[in-house]
């Protein structure tokens, strides 16, 4: 039985999966530091490792898929030293999707969006479209051909929370949370409630839109990322709820690339 590393390398985390054959063994998170070294991460990675009880050196293939390219070469450096062998990363030539992909320029793809989009295809066929809502939310929508046909893009729930915060300097910092009320009584829960249902009505409203072209109209939606759960409870739209999408769908790449 085949074991793989995932490692999918967002803007503010790192997600790992320790894959058994289809079985997910372990899966943490490191940050996205900036300033990481691949001294650093060789630690971490060691660390989690041991553990978790698995031995690096039993590792048949490492696959990732980034969207902040200077920490490629740490995260490979750390897996040659601790695994004996590199990372390979999706979006490289040697790296075989089997996913065409229509945009007009293939490479402006984030690699997390291709592993989504080709877990969603295996898992639920074609037509389907992937929500993942991260550091950015986004649509990921495969066409009934199978193709990567595009998506869209809007700031993150956090992220824009975040940025009306700093702006208005009487405003503070608030977390991201479902309110019980639409109607906030005090200036917390107004911005809470904002930003909440604002997030609810903005993703409902895309999804109808999206629905509502006759390719789609009945496109099965994927929801996954970090805040993705959050919404689950008001936006019924939402097919299933697949928490390790992205890890899957590099799980799915690490078959065809190591098994050659």
């Amino acid at each position: 039985m085949k074991r793989f590393l995932v490692v999918d390398i967002g803007n503010t985390q790192m997600v790992f999966g320790l894959f058994e054959g289809e079985k997910l063994c372990s899966h943490w998170r490191l940050s996205s530091s900036h300033s990481l070294t691949s001294d650093e991460l060789a630690w971490q990675l060691h660390g989690m490792f041991e553990q978790f009880g698995h031995q690096p050196k039993q590792i048949d293939g490492i696959m990732a898929a980034s969207v902040v390219p200077h920490l490629d070469n740490t995260l490979s450096d750390a897996c040659e030293r601790i695994c004996g062998m590199p990372a390979a990363f999706v979006g490289n030539p040697d790296v075989k999707t089997g996913m065409a992909v229509d945009y007009k320029n293939p490479r402006e793809v984030g690699a997390d969006r291709i592993a989504n989009a080709i877990a969603a295809r295996e898992g639920f066929g074609a037509p389907v479209i992937v929500l993942d809502c991260g550091t950015a939310t986004t649509f990921d929508i495969v066409s009934p051909q199978g193709h990567y046909a595009g998506g869209l893009i809007i700031p993150g729930m956090e992220i824009s929370l975040e940025a009306l915060c700093q702006r208005a300097a009487k405003l503070p910092e608030v977390s991201f949370t479902r309110t019980e009320t639409l109607i906030g009584r005090d200036t917390v829960t107004s911005i809470q409630a904002g930003s909440y249902w604002a997030a609810v009505d903005a993703i409902k409203g895309l999804i109808g839109r999206l629905h509502a072209d006759g390719n789609y109209s009945q496109a099965p939606i994927i929801a996954t990322g970090g805040l993705s759960e959050k919404l689950l409870d008001d936006v019924p739209e939402i097919t299933t709820h697949q928490a390790h999408l992205t890890l899957e769908g590099l799980r799915l790449l690490a078959g065809q690339h190591f098994n050659g």
